[in-house]
């Protein structure tokens, strides 16, 4: 038995997200808690699973809100951080009119850059059943060595990997860099979540279909489940592939948090259904549920305080139909 459903490793930041405007017209700027792995583990705690997060934030305000915060969501805050040089990463979200984002950065260092191998509490990767991470923790080469020596472990140790490559161009010196340490991610992964916009960039290829055949025919991993936003989403099994509508809403308010949102899903059902032997039904209801929830965060500014409780997403669910006038 294990202690954790899933450990992540990566990075936490705060995303100042746009809410308005000052009576002077100037934008007004949320700080929202923010950063991928913990977006995860997030909407896992509100499904019921058990989670710890690894990273490093500064010692400053920010720093200190993002720990507490992450606490105070049910995820187990032993291994994160606080470094006293370094300040903790800020990120500014631009909210385009369809609720799509751009991202500008202050990371030059930024604080989750700074793990190292030493740091990494070992029994916490051997004691999950999933280990997660993305590219972030890998755009540098030091702390891409100490995702590299987290994932090592955590497979050694018998865990299930799971990757979401969550690109962010501005973070990359070097794109080719970055496809580099995609398809490392890729060769390492048992689960893979993965954008179309990400499969384009990786594999050159605007069909996703044929995107997603490049990437099998070089590595294997169990469970591909492709995003495409409004387009919906489609998950590759052992030579089949299963599609989902995207459940559309005219309330959206921006898209923060939605790929995570449906990942976290996604590793809620292996965790309850095994990797090995879904059936269509199994992967079907996944990639309802997923879209169904990832619709819901839409509605929302932010991501890792505001995710969807499991009864939300069972009610929207029971209650959807196409022709319901508020969405």
């Amino acid at each position: 038995m294990k202690k954790y459903d899933v450990v992540a490793l990566g990075e936490l930041l705060v995303d100042f997200t746009e809410n308005g405007m000052s009576s002077q017209g100037n934008a007004l700027l949320e700080a929202n808690p923010g950063g991928a792995p913990c977006n995860v583990l997030s909407m896992l705690q509100r499904l019921g699973k058990k989670t710890a997060f690894i990273g490093k934030v500064g010692n400053d305000n920010f720093g200190k809100m993002l720990r507490d915060i992450v606490k105070e969501q049910g995820i187990n805050t032993d291994n994160i951080i606080l470094d006293g040089e370094v300040h903790t990463t800020l990120a500014f979200v631009h909210t385009k009119e369809d609720g799509d984002r751009d991202f500008s950065f202050y990371r030059s260092p930024g604080a989750d850059m700074m793990l190292r191998k030493k740091e990494i509490n070992e029994s916490l990767l051997d004691n999950t059943r999933i280990f997660h991470f993305g590219t972030l923790s890998m755009t540098e080469e030091k702390i891409a060595e100490t995702t590299k020596y987290a994932l090592d472990k955590a497979k050694d140790f018998g865990a299930v990997i799971s990757f979401d490559p969550n690109l962010r161009p501005p973070l990359w010196d070097d794109l080719e860099k970055a496809k580099e340490q995609m398809w490392y991610g890729i060769s390492k992964c048992d689960v893979l979540k993965i954008s179309d916009d990400e499969i384009s960039f990786l594999t050159e290829e605007a069909d996703i279909e044929k995107g997603v055949k490049k990437i099998l025919k070089k590595y294997q991993p169990a469970l591909i489940c492709a995003t495409q936003g409004k387009n919906g989403s489609i998950a590759y099994y052992k030579g089949q592939s299963f599609c989902q509508k995207a459940f559309i809403r005219k309330d959206t308010v921006e898209t923060t948090g939605a790929g995570d949102t449906f990942m976290a899903c996604v590793l809620n059902s292996v965790l309850e259904k095994g990797l090995n032997n879904l059936t269509e039904s199994d992967i079907l209801h996944m990639l309802k549920f997923a879209s169904a929830a990832s619709s819901i965060i839409t509605t929302k500014r932010g991501a890792l305080k505001v995710m969807p409780q499991k009864e939300d997403i069972i009610v929207f669910l029971n209650n959807y139909s196409c022709n319901m006038p508020n969405l």
